[in-house]
């Protein structure tokens, strides 16, 4: 049997383990004060989520989605699936998903809306962007735990930094495929006024890409969300826990239950962010 030679061995597992080293060393401080800062955000949201009654919260919910989808029994049904977790006693742990996924989403707009705009404003950055949001989007979302594990341990903080960096690609590629959408002659027709580049930028260009960055922020907040059950492996509380916890258990219907609940919350947060974008994009075109 014919090995392969050892010569040619790359040694890339020592190289990551001494450069993990060396950041931990030098830059351990820095990684601490984020990590308490994001923990600080993280519980505060999930103890303002876990304050508001109960049935606030299914009425404010209905009443947003009776409003973007326009039609009352859309309001009724959307509600119905919050009154449906709550049934099946999730009403706390799907409190504690919403933080989650509420921290990761605001941060990865955070990051990924100026990033989509230096991309749409600079060929050269998009060029050396691209194959790394390829790479972020192609890689097994396990993967996404290594990082996060080795900067913050376990617990929210990596959960959430896990999931920001598996979802914020969406939201910067279709700011990107928003802003250069818009047409030239409207650019040029604003030039012409003598609008300034930030004016362009914030009262054209934004604007008109507006229904595309809210697509983005649709598939940001959709694989957010498709990072619970992961996260939960890491140390993160909520329905993927429970999840998690039915699997090594082999509860079956536990793991229904939580797992109904995760897709419930998912076509909620679907449907109602959609529909704002649909009708931001008609307000554009009339």
């Amino acid at each position: 049997m014919m090995e392969f030679p050892q010569f040619l061995d790359i040694p890339v597992a020592d190289w990551v383990d001494n450069l993990m080293d060396w950041i931990l060393k030098y830059f351990g401080g820095v990684l601490d004060a984020i990590g308490d800062a994001l923990l600080g955000v993280l519980v505060g949201l999930e103890r303002f989520l876990l304050w508001i009654p109960w049935f606030i919260v299914i009425i404010v919910v209905g009443v947003v989605a009776w409003k973007s989808l326009r039609h009352w029994w859309a309001g009724l049904l959307m509600a119905g699936f919050l009154v449906l977790i709550g049934m099946f006693g999730y009403w706390d742990l799907a409190m504690m998903t919403l933080a989650i996924i509420f921290a990761a989403v605001i941060i990865s707009l955070a990051i990924g809306i100026p990033t989509g705009i230096l991309m749409a404003r600079s060929d050269g950055f998009a060029r050396v962007l691209r194959p790394l949001l390829d790479a972020m989007q192609t890689m097994p979302s396990f993967v996404y735990l290594i990082p996060a594990l080795m900067f913050f341990g376990l617990g929210k903080v990596p959960a959430v930094f896990a999931t920001i960096i598996y979802a914020v690609p969406p939201v910067i590629r279709l700011t990107n495929v928003g802003i250069r959408g818009v047409p030239q002659s409207v650019v040029e027709a604003a030039q012409a006024f003598g609008a300034t580049s930030r004016q362009i930028l914030i009262e054209v260009q934004l604007p008109l890409a507006f229904p595309s960055i809210m697509v983005g922020v649709n598939q940001t907040t959709m694989m957010a969300l498709a990072m619970v059950v992961i996260a939960s492996m890491i140390g993160a509380r909520g329905l993927g826990m429970e999840v998690l916890l039915a699997i090594n258990r082999i509860e079956v219907g536990r793991g229904f239950e939580a797992g109904l609940s995760i897709v419930l919350l998912a076509i909620m947060i679907d449907r109602i962010t959609h529909a704002l974008a649909s009708r931001q994009e008609y307000k554009t075109r009339s």
